[in-house]
């Protein structure tokens, strides 16, 4: 549905920039008002969003929460959840239930070349309750293994504190400078046009999305401390991918595909951190 929306959007800014150059503007406006969203479901065919239902694979005191379709029958609803419950720990709910990508599969490289002058960013100034909770997020990560102390770093980026639509606190990185001096990975991303016909005609499909999927990638040891960054607390580098760096993407498809191999294009459409499980028929999914 999100690919219909933007598909939707991009056809009614490309329209209404036409239209804005009609000579009747009440002409033009009356066609801009009876453009509408995609219906939900589409006429004569199968809605285009199901209902969804929790599933809870955990207990009421730790809720280990996923979502299937409301549509299952009962029968398939448990099975679906006994093959859930089975493989549970192949999901993620927390940065402790992450496990990680093994460096002999993947690692993350700048490749900034030896020459490259050093860039140290000035520091940020912050609000004393804001530092407050920029230190708790430190602490999160420093917890989590994602981040590690570092002295006399080389290059130095201040953070970004930005505020998640839960009201929580990210620290974002400012990796501008650090991103000018990464080459360019060509490591092409899949045409998502193409991804899309893929899944077309396929009678289930199943959506899955990487918990916090670049920090599962580990950075090659020599550029760790490249991706140093100044807070109220200290001076911190990354052990594993941090979200803005230059190529990140293009490291994480480069995994996924030699992850999931053959099986990519046949059971398995992937798209970074973004998967989608297919099946011609409906009853052959669950195996």
């Amino acid at each position: 549905m999100k690919i219909n929306d933007d598909l939707v959007q991009v056809n009614c800014t490309s329209f209404e920039e036409t239209v804005n150059q009609d000579d009747n503007p009440q002409d033009s406006k009356e066609f801009i008002d009876i453009i509408q969203p995609a219906p939900p479901q589409m006429e004569g065919g199968q809605a285009t969003i199901d209902d969804l239902q929790e599933i809870n694979l955990g207990t009421v005191d730790s809720p280990k929460p996923i979502f299937v379709s409301a549509l299952l029958t009962s029968q398939e609803l448990e099975e679906y959840t006994q093959l859930l419950q089975e493989y549970r720990d192949v999901f993620a709910w927390s940065y402790q239930d992450m496990s990680g990508l093994d460096p002999n599969v993947v690692v993350h490289k700048l490749g900034i070349p030896d020459e490259t002058r050093w860039v140290k960013q000035a520091p940020g100034r912050f609000r004393p309750e804001l530092t407050i909770q920029i230190e708790i997020e430190i602490y999160k990560l420093i917890a989590a293994g994602f981040i590690r102390e570092v002295q006399y770093p080389t290059w130095l980026s201040n953070i970004v504190p930005v505020l998640k639509k839960t009201g929580a606190l990210r620290i974002c990185v400012d990796y501008r400078d650090v991103n000018d001096a990464c080459p360019k990975d060509e490591f092409s991303l899949p045409i998502t046009e193409l991804l899309v016909d893929a899944t077309t005609g396929f009678g289930a499909l199943s959506f899955m999305d990487g918990f916090s999927g670049y920090n599962q990638i580990k950075m090659a040891p020599d550029d760790q401390e490249k991706t140093a960054f100044l807070t109220p607390k200290g001076i911190y580098c990354h052990t594993v991918v941090p979200f803005g760096l230059k190529n990140a993407g293009a490291t994480y498809q480069r995994a996924m595909m030699t992850i999931f191999n053959d099986m990519l294009h046949n059971t398995i459409e992937c798209y970074v951190d973004d998967l989608v499980v297919k099946t011609r028929k409906r009853e052959h999914h669950l195996s």
